[in-house]
């Protein structure tokens, strides 16, 4: 039987790539966001995306867009959430920081606790209850959500961005130990890549910009591992690794991104 993917935030960069190569994995995919002539687009082209509907994840009636979404699917056993924005914002620009609040933070919790409820009303017994054998795990529902090595420390340069992010990564371990306490068939994977070189960051210098194709591929690969937590690439391990070394009072007065 195929297995049924959603992923929210399709209608670019790494939403555009894991949607597609997840088809091509031989999944029924579904895809969502807020262009509907992009969306439209990619189901068209291509085989594997056999549904598709505008949802903005800012806007309170997302989870009953989803819940239209899952039904035309028949059903869902990933929810992928590529859904987010940020900006540089050494200025301190008010508003950017609350769009980024209101995405990346409202926005995060409301679909993946839709998501996650979902799960719990349709496949709670359906499989064996959630434990630590990676098997197992990779058999569950899953839930898979792009935060970013933003989330390790605080980044001045961009305040909201790495805030929510750290959030988004507390969020997922918190609903991963509640589905082990509630003995859920619900997986958690929290993907952390660094600089991928998509709309997010058109135009910047960032160093170490990663291909959103091949950081889709590395995505894909850990979900159908059962993988829990995802640093993408090796150069960001290292770099995430000396980052936490680092003590508060000197982080502070380090220049990390501008």
């Amino acid at each position: 039987m195929k297995r049924r993917a959603i992923v929210m935030g399709a209608t670019s960069g790494i939403g555009h790539e894991v949607a597609r190569q997840l088809a091509a994995k031989g999944y029924e995919v579904g895809i969502a966001g807020r262009r509907t002539e992009r969306l439209a687009e990619m189901a068209q082209a291509t085989p594997g995306i056999v549904a598709y509907r505008q949802i903005d994840v800012t806007c309170d009636d997302a989870p009953e867009q989803l819940q239209k979404l899952i039904a035309e699917l028949g059903g869902m056993d990933l929810y992928f959430h590529s859904s987010g924005i940020g900006w540089e914002n050494v200025l301190l620009d008010t508003e950017k920081e609350m769009k980024t609040v209101e995405t990346n933070g409202v926005g995060f919790v409301r679909m993946v606790t839709a998501a996650f409820n979902w799960f719990a009303e349709n496949r709670n017994g359906s499989n064996a209850a959630c434990g630590d054998n990676r098997k197992t795990a990779s058999n569950n529902a899953r839930i898979a959500c792009i935060t970013s090595i933003a989330r390790t420390r605080g980044l001045g340069a961009a305040p909201a961005y790495s805030a929510t992010k750290r959030m988004q990564a507390h969020y997922l371990e918190c609903l991963s130990q509640q589905a082990r306490m509630r003995r859920l068939p619900i997986s958690i994977t929290d993907i952390r890549p660094g600089f991928v070189a998509t709309d997010l960051i058109a135009g910047s210098h960032f160093p170490l910009q990663l291909k959103a194709e091949d950081v889709a591929r590395t995505i894909v690969r850990a979900i159908e591992r059962g993988s829990e937590v995802v640093t993408i690439d090796w150069r960001y391990r290292l770099l995430v690794a000396a980052w936490q070394l680092i003590p508060r009072w000197l982080w502070v007065r380090l220049t990390v991104v501008k």
